[in-house]
C-alpha cells in the first residue's frame, strides 16, 4: 500500500511540471463510406508518386488526395504490411507476397512467391511486417523471416512465436511474445545484455533517438536503454501509455514522440517543450484503437485505426481549440490569460483552465468582444460591459451590446459601439467613467477615429456616419457620408484601421475620405490589392486577414507589398461568423474565433504553396495521356493531384480553352462533359488571392462524332447519289407525267373552251330572244297604243255623227254621211279582244303583283288600274271601258278607297310603284 502510495505522489510530481495542451492539430478523418474498405488499416505509407498506400485488410488503398482506389491481391487474401520502395509497394499477406507497381492509371501486382513452396501446409502464415536491412528485403511472419535480395530468397525460422522485427542503431532486434527481445545476427539471434526484463512482454516498437534505444512495449511502458542500461522512461506519460496498450510508436521532426495506443487514441510529446497532446475521440479522432502510423512528405502523421483513417497535421502552423461536448457554443472572441483561455460566446463568458471549461457566473447569454487592455480583460456583452482582472469579473455598465472597443490613433481614448450608439473613455483604467456620442442612437457596429473631434461609425445595417463634436464631446454635426457620396448599397459597412489611415470596405469596394470634397473615393492601392473582399480585420500594423470568395487569406504588408498566405477552407469551412470575425494576437501567434472553437495561427507563417501539380485524366474507365483523343460526348475525368495534404496545399482553379474566366477545382476534380469535337486544353492555375500563376495544363482532343467518321461520310456520300439518282429518276417520271397531264390539260382547256363557246352561244341566243320578246312586247304595246288610238278615233267618229245628225236635215244625205263615217271608222269585236289579250300579257306581272296585294279588286277595277299606270286620262279611258267621263271619275274614287289612299296621293304615280 506504501509503495502505490509513493508511485501515485511520484506521478502527481511529475505531472505538475507536465502541460496537456488543449490546441490540437488539424485532423482529418476518413471512414469505410469514403474509401469503401474493410475496418482495420495495418500499415500506411507514402508512394513515390505522392501517393498514400494503406493495407486495409482484402484491400490495397491508394489516395492521391483526389480519389480514393482498393485493389485486392488475386488470391483475394488479407493484406498485413507494406513497404514502398522507388516505383513498387510491396506487400505481404496471407502466405503470399510481391509487390505492386502503376500502370495506365491502374495497380498492376506482381508475385514473388508464385510457384515457390515456402510456406508449409500446415503453417498458418502471414506476412505482419516488411523491413529493408541493408541489401535486402525481409518478409516477416509470426513464426518466421524470408529474406530477399532481389533474386533469392532465404528463409529463418524461429524456434518461437514472433511479435514484430525492428530495425535500430544498425541492428535487426526480433521481439517474441514470451522470451523477450533478440538481436539478429544472420541466422542467429541473442538476447542483449540487461534486457531480461522485457521477458513475457510483448513489444510493438523499438526506436533509436539520440543515441538512446528505446522500447515500447504493449502493457510496461517505455524502456530506454542508454549506454547498455535498461530502465523504465522516467516520464509521468509513461503512467498514462501503461493503461492506454502501446501499439506502435515513432520519433518525428522538431523532437518529436508519436505513440499509438489500443484505448486512448495517440500522444503526441513534445520532447522539448515536456508537452503533450492527446487526440482520441474525446475531441477529434474517429476511434481510440492505433493500428499504424506513417508520414507524408509534409512530416505530417496518417494513422491506421481500428476503423478507418485519420490524417493529423502536426507540422501545420494552424492548430485549434476544439468544443465537441457542445457545452461552450459558437465563439465569438477569444483572449489568452496566464492560466488558459478566456472565451466569449453565445452562451455566455467561460474561462477554460486545466482542460476544464468553466462560465463565469452571471453572464449567461451573448457575449460578444474581448480587448485587453494591459491586465485588463474588457468584455463586451449583451447585458453591458465588464471587466475581467486577475480572475475577477465586473460589471462596468448596463449598456447593451458592447460589439467592439478601439483606440483613437490620436490620444488614448478608447471608443465603444454599442446597441444604441458610442460610448467614450478618456481613461480606460475607469471603465464607470464614460460619455456618450449625442444624436447617434441607433446600433453602431465599428468605431475609429484618426483626427480629433471626429469620429468615424458604421451602422450594423446600412449608412456610415462622419460625427464632428467639441472638446465636451457635445455633437455639432453628423453627416450620413454614404448618402452624400450617392452610395447606394451601403448595407454592412466595415471600418479597417490600416498605418493610422482609416478606410472603408463598402460592397466588396474599398473608399477612403476626400476631406477637400466632404466625400468618398475609391482607394485605388486597395481596390486594385484586394478585390471581391467581403470582410477584413486587422491584427496589428503589418498584419490583418482578408475573406475572399469564402477563402481566409492572411496579409503580411512588408513595406508597401503585400504577401497573402492562404489559409486553406478545409481547417473552417461551415464554421466562419459571419461579419464576426476577431482576432486576438498574442506573442508570435493569433486566435480566430469559430463556431465550436478557434484557430491559432502563426503570426510569420508564409504559405509557399505547392507547384508540382499532376494531372490524371480518365475517360470510360481508363487514362488518357497528354495530346490524346476521347470519344464524342463521353465525360472527362480530371484529377489534378498536387501531392500535399496539409496546410501548403495549392488554391487551385482551372479555365478551358483558355478562357477568361478561373473556376476553382474542388477536391481536385475536374468534370468535363458536352465537349465539341476538336482540340482543347484545360490550363490548372495556383492561386495566392492576389495573382493566378500556371502550374500545369492537360491537352486533348475530342473525337468527330460517329456520324462524321470516315466511313460514314462515305456511306453519306453513297446515300447522298442515290437520293440524287432517285430523285432524278423521279423528276424525269415527273416530268413525263407533266407532259401527258399538260395534253390532257390543254384537252380539257379546249373542251371548256368549247362549252364555254356554247354556253356563250347559247346565251347569244337566249339574249337574242330576249331581244326578240322585247320587240314583240314592243309591237305589243305598239298594238295597245294603236287600239286606243282606234278607240279613241271611233269616239270621236260617234262625236261626228253626232254632229252630222245635229246640222243635217236631209235624211237621205244624213243617212249617206253618217254610213260614211261609220265605214271609216270601224272597229271589229276581233280587234277589241286582240287588244284586251295584248294589254293582258304587257302587264301581267303588275296584274300579278296588284291581285296579291289588294286580292279585292275587281276585273274592271285591275283594268282601270293598268290603264292609268298607261297615263291614259279620264277621257281616253272612258270610250275603252265604253262608260261616261263621269263614270269614269267615280270608278277612279272608288278605287282610291280600296287602295287606301289619301286625296293627296296621286293614284297613277302610286301604281307606277308596284
Amino acid at each position: 500500500m506504501r509503495s502505490i502510495l509513493i508511485k501515485l505522489l511520484f506521478f502527481f510530481f511529475i505531472a505538475s511540471s507536465l502541460q496537456a495542451q488543449e490546441l490540437l492539430p488539424f485532423v482529418e478523418n476518413y471512414n469505410k463510406s469514403d474509401y469503401q474498405g474493410d475496418n482495420q488499416i495495418w500499415n500506411v505509407a507514402q508512394g513515390k508518386d505522392n501517393a498514400m498506400y494503406f493495407a486495409n485488410n482484402h484491400y490495397l488503398l491508394r489516395y492521391d488526395g483526389v480519389i480514393w482506389e482498393k485493389y485486392t491481391l488475386p488470391n483475394k487474401t488479407i493484406i498485413r504490411s507494406i513497404l514502398i520502395e522507388g516505383d513498387r509497394i510491396y506487400s505481404g499477406s496471407y502466405k503470399e507476397f510481391g509487390y505492386w507497381y502503376r500502370k495506365d492509371g491502374k495497380m498492376k501486382y506482381v508475385s514473388i512467391t508464385k510457384k515457390l513452396r515456402l510456406f508449409a501446409e500446415k503453417d498458418n502464415e502471414e506476412i505482419w511486417k516488411i523491413f529493408r536491412y541493408k541489401n535486402a528485403l525481409y518478409f516477416q511472419s509470426f513464426n518466421d523471416v524470408f529474406i530477399y535480395d532481389g533474386k533469392h530468397i532465404q528463409k529463418i525460422k524461429f524456434p518461437f512465436l514472433i511479435s514484430y522485427c525492428f530495425v535500430a542503431n544498425d541492428n535487426v532486434y526480433v521481439a517474441s511474445v514470451e522470451k523477450g527481445v533478440f538481436k539478429m545476427d544472420g541466422s542467429q539471434i541473442q538476447n542483449p545484455k540487461g534486457w531480461n526484463v522485457l521477458k513475457n512482454t510483448v513489444v510493438h516498437a523499438i526506436e533509436e533517438y539520440q543515441n538512446k534505444t528505446y522500447i515500447f512495449t504493449q502493457k510496461k511502458g517505455i524502456f530506454v536503454d542508454e549506454k547498455g542500461i535498461l530502465k523504465p522512461w522516467n516520464n509521468a506519460l509513461n503512467e498514462v501509455l501503461k493503461a492506454s496498450t502501446i501499439n506502435v510508436a515513432k520519433f518525428i521532426k522538431n523532437n518529436k514522440l508519436v505513440v499509438g495506443t489500443g484505448n486512448r487514441g495517440v500522444f503526441i510529446y513534445d520532447l522539448t517543450k515536456n508537452t503533450y497532446e492527446n487526440i482520441d475521440r474525446n475531441n477529434v479522432l474517429m476511434n481510440n484503437s492505433i493500428l499504424s502510423i506513417g508520414f507524408d512528405k509534409e512530416n505530417d502523421l496518417w494513422l491506421g485505426l481500428d476503423n478507418g483513417i485519420a490524417h493529423v497535421e502536426v507540422n501545420s502552423p494552424i492548430t485549434f481549440f476544439y468544443d465537441n461536448s457542445g457545452l461552450l457554443g459558437s465563439v465569438y472572441s477569444v483572449a489568452t490569460t496566464s492560466k488558459g483561455y478566456l472565451i466569449a460566446s453565445n452562451h455566455g463568458l467561460y474561462e477554460f483552465e486545466s482542460g476544464n471549461f468553466k462560465m463565469i457566473p452571471n453572464t449567461q447569454g451573448q457575449a460578444w468582444n474581448i480587448t485587453k487592455i494591459n491586465n485588463k480583460y474588457i468584455i463586451g456583452h449583451n447585458d453591458g460591459t465588464f471587466c475581467y482582472e486577475n480572475g475577477s469579473l465586473v460589471k462596468t455598465n448596463k449598456i447593451s451590446g458592447g460589439w467592439n472597443l478601439s483606440k483613437s490613433i490620436i490620444n488614448d481614448a478608447y471608443f465603444q459601439s454599442t446597441y444604441s450608439g458610442v460610448l467614450v473613455y478618456n481613461d480606460i483604467s475607469k471603465l464607470t467613467e464614460h460619455k456618450t456620442i449625442q444624436n447617434l442612437s441607433k446600433p453602431i457596429k465599428y468605431v475609429a477615429q484618426n483626427r480629433k473631434n471626429e469620429i468615424w461609425a458604421a451602422d450594423n445595417y446600412r449608412g456610415l456616419y462622419r460625427v464632428l463634436y467639441d472638446d465636451n464631446y457635445k455633437t455639432i454635426k453628423v453627416e450620413n457620408i454614404t448618402q452624400q457620396s450617392k452610395i447606394k448599397n451601403d448595407f454592412g459597412v466595415k471600418i479597417f484601421e490600416f498605418r493610422n489611415e482609416i478606410l472603408f470596405l463598402i460592397n466588396n469596394s474599398w473608399y477612403s475620405y476626400d476631406a477637400l470634397n466632404n466625400k468618398l473615393e475609391g482607394n485605388k492601392t486597395f481596390n486594385d490589392s484586394f478585390k471581391n473582399i467581403t470582410d477584413v480585420v486587422a491584427i496589428d500594423e503589418d498584419h490583418f486577414i482578408v475573406l475572399q470568395n469564402g477563402v481566409l487569406y492572411h496579409i503580411y504588408a512588408k513595406g508597401n507589398k503585400f504577401i497573402w498566405n492562404i489559409i486553406q477552407e478545409k481547417y473552417y469551412k461551415g464554421k466562419l461568423i459571419n461579419d464576426n470575425l476577431r482576432i486576438f494576437k498574442t506573442q508570435n501567434h493569433y486566435l480566430l474565433n469559430l463556431d465550436d472553437g478557434f484557430i491559432s495561427l502563426q503570426l510569420k507563417y508564409e504559405n509557399k504553396q505547392n507547384k508540382g501539380v499532376k494531372i490524371e485524366a480518365f475517360n470510360e474507365g481508363g487514362l488518357v495521356q497528354n495530346d490524346s483523343k476521347i470519344k464524342f460526348n463521353t465525360e472527362l475525368k480530371i484529377n489534378v493531384i498536387s501531392g500535399i495534404y496539409g496546410a501548403s496545399k495549392p488554391n487551385l482553379y482551372y479555365r478551358l480553352n483558355d478562357k477568361s474566366e478561373y473556376t476553382p477545382v474542388l477536391n481536385g476534380l475536374v468534370v468535363l462533359n458536352n465537349l465539341n469535337s476538336g482540340s482543347h486544353s484545360i490550363l490548372i492555375y495556383k492561386n495566392d488571392g492576389a495573382n493566378f500563376e500556371k502550374v500545369s495544363s492537360f491537352e486533348f482532343t475530342v473525337a468527330q462524332p460517329w456520324y462524321f467518321s470516315f466511313w460514314v461520310i462515305v456511306l453519306y456520300f453513297l446515300l447522298i447519289g442515290a437520293v440524287l439518282f432517285f430523285y432524278y429518276k423521279w423528276n424525269k417520271l415527273r416530268y413525263v407525267q407533266k407532259l401527258k397531264l399538260q395534253a390532257e390539260e390543254q384537252k380539257h382547256q379546249r373542251e371548256i373552251l368549247e362549252m364555254e363557246l356554247k354556253a356563250e352561244n347559247e346565251l347569244n341566243v337566249q339574249e337574242y330572244e330576249k331581244h326578240i320578246l322585247e320587240l314583240e312586247l314592243q309591237t305589243k304595246s305598239s298594238e295597245v297604243a294603236g287600239k286606243s288610238l282606234s278607240i279613241a278615233k271611233q269616239s270621236e267618229m260617234i262625236e261626228n255623227i253626232q254632229s252630222i245628225l245635229d246640222s243635217e236635215k236631209d235624211f237621205n244625205k244624213l243617212k249617206s254621211e253618217i254610213k260614211k263615217a261609220i265605214k271609216i271608222n270601224e272597229v271589229n269585236k276581233h280587234e277589241w279582244e286582240t287588244f284586251e289579250t295584248n294589254l293582258n300579257q304587257i302587264h301581267n306581272e303588275f296584274i300579278i303583283n296588284l291581285s296579291k296585294k289588294y286580292p279585292h279588286l275587281t276585273p274592271k277595277d285591275i283594268k282601270l288600274c293598268i290603264y292609268l299606270k298607261m297615263n291614259l286620262s279620264s277621257k281616253e279611258i272612258a270610250p275603252i271601258m265604253n262608260i261616261s267621263f263621269r263614270g269614269v271619275e267615280l270608278h277612279r274614287y272608288r278605287l282610291r278607297k280600296k287602295l287606301n289612299l289619301s286625296q293627296e296621293d296621286n293614284l297613277s304615280k302610286f301604281l307606277l310603284t308596284l
